[in-house]
């Protein structure tokens, strides 16, 4: 009888799907988006966390009106964008929208007209990065940015109705637009002559902006 020849293992460049190996120095980011009505008020929450674990930032915001997956893109956006200006250069991102998650992976396309530049973006903007990676987590993992979301939500409630008109977080091509809106402070990167805004402006397209350059001094 003649004994079974072992086979060698395959070299790892050779392992079919082959995970990547993930940097040591990695940051992450949990998202979440909310809208009340879908379409209906919305906003966005990413809360970031260092290597080590340890929290680092939190954004949040009110968008106006959008659907909840629109804000699930904001909320991918605003992160994206605040790692590039805070010089973040390796980020995974979590969230429970499975269909954020998956059109990030290719794996579902993307057929609604008003994804679809939002994807775009996130695209764009994941490609200057040197890792990025998205993971779809369960809902309960992520309540902190869900908590943190409907907060934001819930301070526009206390406003007064001309207040939510005027305010210029709240314009949307669904909501009403202030002929002079309030002045805004954003930050943004010089990065491949093009700025790039650390948060979404929300703007109509077409709208002009005045521009003021102040470089930090580091």
């Amino acid at each position: 009888m003649t004994a079974a020849k072992k086979t060698a293992p395959l070299p790892a460049t050779r392992r079919l799907f082959r995970e990547p190996d993930s940097p040591t120095d990695l940051h992450s980011a949990y998202l979440d988006g909310a809208s009340r009505g879908n379409p209906g008020p919305a906003a966005y929450a990413v809360i970031f966390y260092r290597p080590d674990g340890s929290k680092s930032n939190q954004l949040s915001r009110y968008i106006g009106i959008k659907t909840n997956n629109e804000a699930e893109y904001y909320a991918l956006i605003a992160a994206l964008d605040f790692a590039l200006a805070h010089g973040i250069r390796r980020l995974t991102v979590r969230s429970d929208s499975e269909l954020l998650v998956r059109q990030m992976q290719r794996r579902y396309k993307v057929k609604d007209s008003k994804l679809r530049p939002l994807f775009e973006q996130a695209q764009r903007l994941a490609r200057q990065l040197e890792y990025f990676s998205v993971e779809h987590i369960p809902r309960e993992l992520n309540s902190a940015a869900d908590t943190l979301a409907n907060q934001a939500l819930d301070r526009l409630g206390s406003l007064p109705p001309t207040a939510r008109r005027t305010s210029p977080r709240a314009a949307s091509s669904g909501s009403v637009q202030s002929a002079s809106p309030l002045p805004r402070r954003i930050l943004a990167r010089w990065s491949h002559g093009a700025l790039h805004p650390a948060e979404p402006l929300d703007l109509v397209e077409g709208a002009e902006v005045e521009i003021s350059i102040h470089t930090p001094k580091h």
